[in-house]
């Protein structure tokens, strides 16, 4: 911050320098800001006058602020030179470092020049105006509250304590100490009321920390003075709190408002806005149109870069984002929506190690900027070795009890390579036959992504089994292509070959299945989806089977996680071998759902998780007539920190799908999940 140089004139004055010409034109012209005018007055005077004090003093400060900062600061040297220990050189000497952004050589001078002069307004003004600029706020306002002591409810010092404070909040935010950083905006408004800069950051605050009302408490303080402002704050509120209907008629609020406003700058933020509401929308057509209306009145620019790389974002057209965003860098290599914007592009495009070195980046010029330290935790999560254990108990109508105990180690390589083993205990018994079996199956594998667009996993092991009758070894072995073939487009193909292991009886008769199968998701951007599963089975007791299950589902509220819809599920079976597993030669289930999800990836630690899921229908088996069925999912967890979670899980179903035996079928359990450490194993683009 720079200091006012109304004080330094009136230093000049009271202490008797100004020599006996008048040079009042000249001291008006430095008072008014009219920098140019004066740096020729007193260029001047002090041709008739060339060793005149003051009018040297005044004529370097007008260059100095006539943007020639290094040539003030060579006139002062010499000012210093000829007049040693001078403090009112002195004090310009030190101003001048900062002009020329020399502030830890300024820090150094201005030390020494307090530690002098401990009474001086002026130095311990420049000091904390030194010390601010060097990010060191505490020492800063530690200084201008002295010069306040010295020289109470100066105008200059308290604007310089006002961009002290709003520093020291900026970096209370980074640490995410949100408490401390409104403390510094509250006694900022009660030195300014109402001060616009500390509303818009005390509102950006609320936003962080998505306190909805507080929010917009702010912005209807901002509405007396500034309505455009506070409607385009007010309609990202409504969309950080869901309501994306109602962000879009505040928005329009203010495009109305904006149609008689003479700030361009306003004018282009309120557009933006609008734009930003109809995507959020899903008005893609509408946004696309205003894009490129927008686009012949302002070629180009940054803001309209960004909107079509948001749109192609929500169209999951993540390769055009791409090209959106790196023409943004390309006009501005430092643009946070650029850097940020194009590693989440990548990231959803799949070029992980690009998306590291893009949030790198990010945080390189935007330094603990809360959205990119986000989405690198998220992405170090992603590939940071876990530890997952999952113990449960079921039991059916048929009087089949399990329990069984799995524990998962996945182990991240790079961006490209995981391995992973499991094993898994499970013990059967029939409370009404008294056999008992247990089998422990173990598997190592692996997993490659050696496309954006298909990965590759595979995995075998072994199962051994025994029963009150026998003991067996049978292996084990799964593979599959995750593949995205369009956009919004999934396509899982695999084979997977394990034992029947479902009761005692099936583990006895050591049946083992070779499954070959597809999963397949469409997604659309009018939240309605589609998920096809097909399974063709063929045992080792000759029977083979197929199973057709396909869901129809519409997200009614995206952000809340509800969605609903429809299934569909048939099942076929060659032989129909009914006391040994559920095997009907023609099986159909028709179901309405509701499901309600908080996915455990998108928690933020210390809060809880859940996925609720219901249906209802009625099942045909084979001639048969029809049955009506239910199943209910129940999962609440709870994140402890960003390593450690666990929840409680349980579920009923009546459809005879649900199990191979065909009966009523109930599981209880317990998960938790552990990442190992805090980040990767291996080096990622972000940590070279």
């Amino acid at each position: 911050m720079k200091l006012a140089h109304q004080t330094i004139l009136f230093f000049l004055l009271v202490t008797g320098i100004v020599s006996a010409q008048n040079m009042d034109a000249g001291f008006n012209n430095l008072e008014k800001g009219e920098f140019s005018k004066a740096e020729v007055f007193f260029a001047a005077i002090l041709k008739d006058y060339p060793q005149n004090k003051t009018a040297r003093l005044c004529y370097a400060r007008a260059v100095g602020l006539n943007k020639q900062p290094e040539q003030a600061l060579q006139l002062f040297v010499t000012l210093k030179k000829e007049y040693p220990g001078d403090l009112e050189i002195e004090l310009n000497y030190a101003e001048a470092l900062l002009w020329n952004k020399k502030f830890a050589e300024a820090k150094v001078f201005y030390s020494n020049l307090v530690a002098n002069n401990p009474t001086n307004f002026v130095a311990h003004l420049g000091f904390a105006n030194t010390l601010s600029n060097l990010k060191e706020f505490p020492e800063a306002l530690l200084n201008v509250n002295k010069a306040l002591v010295l020289s109470p409810g100066n105008s200059g010092a308290l604007v310089s304590r006002k961009y002290i404070k709003l520093g020291y909040a900026n970096d209370k935010v980074k640490e995410k100490k949100y408490a401390e950083a409104e403390v510094f905006y509250n006694e900022i408004l009660a030195d300014f009321p109402n001060d616009k800069e500390t509303l818009l950051n005390k509102a950006n605050l609320y936003l962080i920390i998505k306190d909805i009302a507080k929010g917009k408490s702010i912005y209807a303080l901002l509405s007396e003075k500034d309505p455009i402002i506070a409607m385009n704050g007010l309609a990202l509120i409504e969309h950080i709190d869901g309501k994306e209907k109602q962000a879009l008629q505040t928005s329009m609020k203010a495009i109305d408002l904006a149609k008689g406003s003479t700030d361009e700058t306003l004018k282009k933020q309120t557009y933006e806005r609008y734009v930003q509401a109809l995507i959020w929308n899903k008005k893609f057509k509408e946004a696309d149109a205003k894009i490129k209306e927008l686009n012949s009145q302002y070629i180009n620019e940054n803001w309209l870069l960004a909107l079509s790389a948001t749109l192609s974002i929500y169209k999951s057209d993540f390769k055009n984002s791409i090209g959106y965003y790196s023409a943004i860098l390309v006009n501005d290599s430092k643009s946070f929506d650029g850097n940020l914007g194009i590693a989440n592009a990548y990231y959803a495009w799949g070029e992980i190690d690009k998306a590291y070195s893009a949030v790198k980046t990010t945080l390189t010029i935007f330094e603990n900027q809360n959205d990119a330290t986000n989405f690198l935790k998220k992405l170090k999560e992603e590939h940071t070795p876990s530890l997952e254990e999952k113990i449960s108990y079921s039991f059916d109508n048929g009087n089949n009890t399990a329990y069984a105990s799995k524990t998962l180690l996945t182990f991240p390589l790079s961006t490209k390579w995981t391995v992973n083993s499991s094993y898994q205990f499970r013990k059967t018994g029939n409370k009404i036959t008294d056999i008992k079996a247990e089998s422990n199956d173990f598997l190592i594998g692996f997993g490659y992504k050696f496309h954006t667009k298909i990965s590759f996993n595979f995995d075998a092991g072994i199962t051994s089994a025994n029963t009150n009758n026998s003991n067996y070894t049978e292996g084990l072995f799964n593979a599959y292509f995750k593949i995205k073939p369009y956009k919004l487009q999934d396509l899982e193909i695999g084979y997977k070959r394990e034992l029947q292991n479902f009761n005692t009886d099936l583990i006895d008769k050591q049946i083992a299945a070779n499954n070959y199968y597809f999963n397949y998701n469409l997604g659309t951007n009018i939240n309605l989806g589609w998920f096809t599963q097909y399974f063709y089975t063929s045992q080792t007791d000759n029977n083979t089977r197929n199973l057709l299950f396909t869901s129809l589902y519409y997200t009614i509220l995206p952000k809340a996680g509800l969605k609903a819809g429809l299934n569909y599920q048939f099942i076929t079976f060659k032989d129909q071998v009914p006391t040994v597993y559920f095997s009907p030669e023609e099986f159909n289930a028709y179901e309405i759902f509701v499901d309600l999800l908080k996915d455990e990836k998108t928690t933020l630690a210390k809060h809880f998780f859940y996925n609720v899921n219901a249906a209802f229908g009625y099942q045909y088996i084979e001639s048969n007539d029809k049955q009506s069925t239910y199943r209910f999912q129940l999962r609440l967890g709870y994140k402890f920190s960003d390593r450690l979670l666990t929840n409680l899980y349980g579920g009923k179903s009546n459809i005879a799908s649900a199990s191979v035996a065909g009966f009523t079928y109930t599981e209880i359990g317990f998960r938790l999940k552990w990442n190992l450490f805090n980040q990767p194993l291996f080096k990622t683009s972000e940590s070279n």
